[in-house]
């Protein structure tokens, strides 16, 4: 009888044994910087910890069912031990006893073959340790809406989300529940990010950065809320501009990251319409930061979450949904075009949603493609009028600029394509 050799127990053993020595590697320069604070374990017994949960889990794989899970536990009373320990003598900080409960967790995922979850884990947990300085400057940082905003939050996507019908109801296309709040959840939830990045980034970025962040939030509420500041008096004209072209500029991106999320058949036709603009837009707004900037205040949207424009948002989209749905029954493909080119001016993001529809068929990407494409190029002209009606000066010529050279490749693109 031949003894097999463990080929495929080692590579588990030994990435689990690596996942505590990149845990206990952080833990012990942790410990050295902080003047040498005495900790449960250092490098070698972190390695030693996911050596042994990974040793754990070949045992109970290996028909020897009681050893594992005992092994494992005697490992984890360990540590439970320890934090006992520490915490009689006044040390409350856990950090490192869970980092090691952590450890163990992993190197069981690791020795039970699931070496990719328990390397991830391993790996999530070195990186959480490492950036303690930023993570706690981050929440002191945070204020009582913005936590207030997050736990809403997290009660409509876990809560509210999972308990809504499907549908669909009504006639075709009809009316999906769950699908629309989750678009509802989708839009606010970049709303909230632009809301932290802008307020987080400080006044001293100046408009340019507030635009390219709000324009997480609406490039269309960029464009006319500086093409107003922009008549005020000492209103500085080219940061103004600069913030509405980052802004209009991260449309096509937005659109062909979106599109392909929900249909990567859209977005592989999408991807050359849009390649054009996305390219002028950056080469716009590298041209205009190479004119001396101008400081300024720049400040983001007043609600974190703004359900209220996500609902009237998702109501949009139902709307441009039966528009779009009823043009294509009674024109076919240039009827569809130009229902997108409206639904364009008043809203991308409803359209993405609406060509996401049409594109489950086996045509439908192609036609789904151009029609976002011609919705891109028809915002991109409202932001241009809105610039040229509402701005004054400098922000106008600069802006309008820009916004001339986006929609000139938008046309590009949909022509060569």
């Amino acid at each position: 009888m031949t003894a097999s050799l463990p080929f495929e127990e080692l590579p588990r053993l030994l990435v689990a044994a690596l996942g505590g020595l990149a845990v206990g590697v952080e833990r012990e320069w942790s410990a050295r910087a902080a003047g040498g604070i005495k900790r449960f374990a250092g490098v070698r017994t972190f390695l030693l910890l996911g050596l042994v949960s990974g040793i754990a889990a070949e045992l109970a794989a290996s028909g020897v069912a009681a050893a594992g899970p005992l092994l494992l536990a005697a490992a984890a009373l360990l540590v439970v031990s320890a934090f006992a320990i520490h915490a009689l003598a006044g040390d409350l900080d856990a950090t490192t006893e869970v980092a090691a409960l952590a450890v163990l967790g992993s190197g069981w995922l690791s020795g039970s073959g699931r070496i990719v979850l328990g390397s991830a884990i391993a790996a999530l947990t070195a990186l959480v340790l490492a950036e303690k300085t930023w993570m706690h400057a981050a929440v002191e940082r945070l204020r009582s809406e913005e936590i207030a905003a997050g736990a809403r939050f997290a009660v409509l996507a876990l809560v509210v989300l999972p308990i809504l019908p499907t549908g669909p109801f009504g006639p075709a296309p009809g009316i999906r529940p769950q699908e629309l709040w989750a678009l509802i959840l989708i839009f606010s939830g970049i709303g909230f990010v632009g809301y932290v990045a802008v307020r987080w980034a400080g006044p001293e970025k100046g408009w340019g950065l507030a635009g390219l962040l709000g324009g997480l939030v609406s490039s269309t509420g960029v464009t006319l809320t500086f093409s107003r500041e922009s008549r005020n008096a000492g209103a500085p004209g080219a940061p103004l501009a600069i913030g509405v072209v980052a802004a209009c500029s991260l449309v096509p991106f937005r659109v062909a990251i979106l599109a392909t999320l929900l249909s990567p058949a859209i977005g592989r036709e999408i991807l050359p319409l849009l390649s054009l603009p996305m390219v002028a837009g950056l080469a716009a707004i590298l041209l205009l930061l190479r004119r001396p900037a101008e400081s300024a205040s720049a400040s983001g949207p007043g609600n974190p979450l703004r359900l209220g424009a996500a609902l009237q948002m998702v109501a949009a989209f139902q709307v441009v949904l039966y528009a779009v749905n009823a043009a294509r029954s009674a024109f076919g493909s240039q009827g569809l075009l130009v229902s997108s080119a409206l639904a364009g001016l008043l809203d991308v993001d409803a359209l993405i949603y609406s060509m996401y529809k049409l594109g489950q068929g086996t045509t439908g990407p192609f036609l789904a493609a151009r029609a976002l494409a011609v919705g891109v190029l028809a915002n991109t002209l409202l932001k241009f009028a809105l610039a040229v009606a509402f701005g004054t000066g400098t922000f106008r010529r600069l802006a309008g600029a820009g916004l001339v050279a986006l929609s000139l490749a938008s046309l590009a693109g949909l022509v060569l394509y």
